[in-house]
C-alpha cells in the first residue's frame, strides 16, 4: 500500500484512481473516433497533434479531482447505487464547467466542441459501468489478508472494529488469542477468541495467517517470544497493535499508550530545513489568500456590522507554540457577551450564534482573519487547532500527552479537522489529540498539501461546522 505521511492508502483506491484515468483517456479516444468516423486519416492526424498530451492531461486531472471531491473513491459511496449516479453526474458536470472556463481562457487547450459533446456522456458511461462492475464482482478484492490478534487488549479490539468497518482494506480477522488460554469461543467483536497465545505458531500454520497483531493486555510473562520470532523469520508479518492502528486510521490511540512507545517510535522529526520551508510556504500562501479573498472579507465585515454592529473581529486568548498564549483573530459570529458564565463548549444549533455568524461558520469564512495570525508567526496554515487556555488546563488534567500538541504551531486547519468532527467534550478532544499526535509524528510538506486539499472539500460541503 502507498502511504501519505504514515497512513496507508488501500490498494483498491489506488487501482480505482489508475483505472479511472485509463477510462477517461479511453472515453476521449472514443469521442475522437466518433467525431472522425468517416475519415481515419483525420483521426490519426488529430491524436498525433502536439497539443494532445496537454489536452488529455488537463481533462484527466480535472476529472480525477472532481471524482475525489465528490467522494467517488470512497468504497461506501460506490456501493450505494442510489447515490452513485447522482454523484457521478455532479462530479462530471463540475469537471465540464471547470474545463469550459479553462478553454475560454486558453482555446489552445480545447478539444473542439464536437469532441467535448461526445466525450462527456462517453466518460460518464464508462466510469459508471466500471464502478457497477467492481461492486458486482469485487474485482479488486482477491485473496483477503488473514489477520490473527494475539491478546485481548483494547487496542486490538479497537483495531478489529476499524478493519470490519472498512471492507476496502481487504482483510479478514480470523480471531483473537487469549493471554490465559481461557474464554475460548467468547465473542469480543466478531470473531471471538479461538485459542491461547501459547498456540500462536500452530494456529498461524493451520489458519494460513498472513499477519499477526500483538495486543496483549499484560506483556510480562505472557508474550510468546520464541514463537513470534520463529514466525517473523519465516515471513509472517508481526506488528504491534498501536503501530498498525496508526497506519490504518491516521491516529495514535492513547488507550494504554506508554511514553516509551512515543520515545522509541520513528517520526516526530522537525528539521530546521523542513520548518523553514513550512514557514515560508505559510507566508506566501497567506499573502496570496488575503489578496484573493479581500472582496469576501469586505462583504463579511459589512454584513456583521449591519446585523449586530461593532466589533467586527472577535479576539480571544489561545495557547500556541510552546504553550505561549496569543490572541486569535476571527470574524465575530456570536452575539456580544455570549459567555456571561465563563467559557463553554460550542454545541449544535448554538443559540449564541447570529444569522450571519451561522452562514460564515458553515462556509468557514469566520477563519479568514487568522491569516494575519499566520503572517505574525503565531499560527501556521496547517497544524493542531489552538485551544483556549482554560480548556487546555482542563484537558491536560484529564488527557495524557495533551501538552505535546503545543510542540508545533497551531493551524487554521489540521489533520484532526479533516478526519474528525468538531470536538465539544473531553472524550472528543481526546480523539482529536490522537489525530494531532499522528500529524506531529508525520509532519511534512506533502501531508500539509493533502490536508489543504481535503480542507477545500470540507469547506465546499460544509462538513463539521458548529
Amino acid at each position: 500500500m502507498l502511504r501519505i505521511g504514515g497512513q496507508k492508502i488501500p490498494t483498491r483506491t489506488l487501482l480505482l484512481i489508475a483505472s479511472d484515468a485509463f477510462l477517461i483517456v479511453a472515453g476521449l479516444l472514443v469521442a475522437i473516433a466518433l467525431r472522425f468516423h468517416q475519415d481515419a486519416h483525420s483521426f490519426f492526424s488529430y491524436i498525433r497533434g502536439p497539443q494532445i498530451p496537454a489536452r488529455f492531461a488537463l481533462v484527466v486531472i480535472v476529472c480525477e479531482l472532481a471524482l475525489y471531491y465528490y467522494d467517488l473513491f470512497d468504497s461506501q459511496v460506490i456501493a450505494r447505487h442510489s447515490e452513485l449516479l447522482v454523484r457521478l453526474l455532479q462530479a462530471l458536470g463540475s469537471a465540464c464547467l471547470v474545463l469550459a472556463i479553462a478553454y475560454y481562457l486558453d482555446d489552445e487547450l480545447g478539444l473542439g466542441r464536437g469532441i467535448a459533446v461526445l466525450a462527456a456522456p462517453t466518460i460518464l458511461a464508462l466510469t459508471l459501468g466500471w464502478r457497477l462492475l467492481l461492486d458486482a464482482t469485487g474485482l479488486f478484492l482477491y485473496g483477503p489478508e488473514r489477520v490473527l490478534v494475539v491478546g485481548t487488549g483494547p487496542a486490538g479490539i479497537s483495531l478489529v472494529r476499524e478493519i470490519l468497518s472498512r471492507p476496502e482494506l481487504n482483510m479478514k480477522v480470523v480471531g483473537f488469542l487469549d493471554e490465559q488460554g481461557k474464554n475460548i469461543g467468547k465473542s469480543l467483536v466478531n470473531p471471538g477468541i479461538i485459542g491461547g497465545t501459547s498456540e500462536v505458531e500452530d494456529l498461524v500454520a493451520r489458519e494460513k495467517i498472513d499477519r499477526v497483531i500483538l495486543s496483549l493486555a499484560e506483556r510480562r510473562g505472557k508474550t510468546p517470544v520464541r514463537q513470534l520470532l520463529q514466525l517473523k523469520f519465516s515471513g509472517v508479518g508481526v506488528e504491534d497493535a498501536h503501530s498498525f492502528n496508526e497506519r490504518l486510521t491516521g491516529r495514535i490511540l492513547l488507550e494504554h499508550l506508554s511514553p516509551s512507545w512515543l520515545i522509541l517510535s520513528d517520526g516526530f522529526c522537525k528539521s530546521g530545513f523542513l520548518m523553514t520551508v513550512k514557514r515560508t510556504t505559510d507566508i506566501i500562501l497567506s499573502l496570496v489568500a488575503l489578496i484573493l479573498t479581500l472582496p469576501i472579507i469586505t462583504l463579511v465585515a459589512v454584513a456583521i456590522w449591519l446585523e449586530t454592529g461593532r466589533p467586527i473581529l472577535f479576539r480571544q486568548k489561545r495557547t500556541g507554540l510552546g504553550g505561549r498564549e496569543f490572541e486569535i483573530l476571527k470574524f465575530r459570529s456570536m452575539y456580544q457577551n455570549a459567555e456571561p458564565n465563563g467559557p463553554s463548549w460550542a454545541v449544535h444549533d448554538d443559540a449564541r450564534i447570529t444569522r450571519v455568524g451561522r452562514f460564515i461558520r458553515n462556509c468557514r469564512l469566520d477563519e479568514l482573519p487568522q491569516l494575519f495570525n499566520v503572517l505574525r508567526g503565531e499560527m501556521s496554515l496547517v497544524g493542531p487547532r489552538p485551544e483556549r487556555p482554560y480548556f487546555c488546563r482542563l484537558l491536560e488534567e484529564h488527557i495524557p500527552f495533551f501538552a505535546l500538541r503545543h510542540s508545533v504551531r497551531p493551524g487554521i486547519t489540521g489533520w484532526a479537522q479533516i478526519k474528525y468532527k468538531y470536538g465539544a467534550s473531553i472524550e472528543e478532544a481526546k480523539t482529536k489529540l490522537e489525530y494531532d499526535l499522528f500529524y506531529i509524528k508525520h509532519l511534512s510538506i506533502l501531508v500539509d498539501v493533502v490536508i489543504l486539499f481535503e480542507t477545500a472539500k470540507v469547506v465546499l460541503w460544509g462538513r463539521g461546522a458548529k
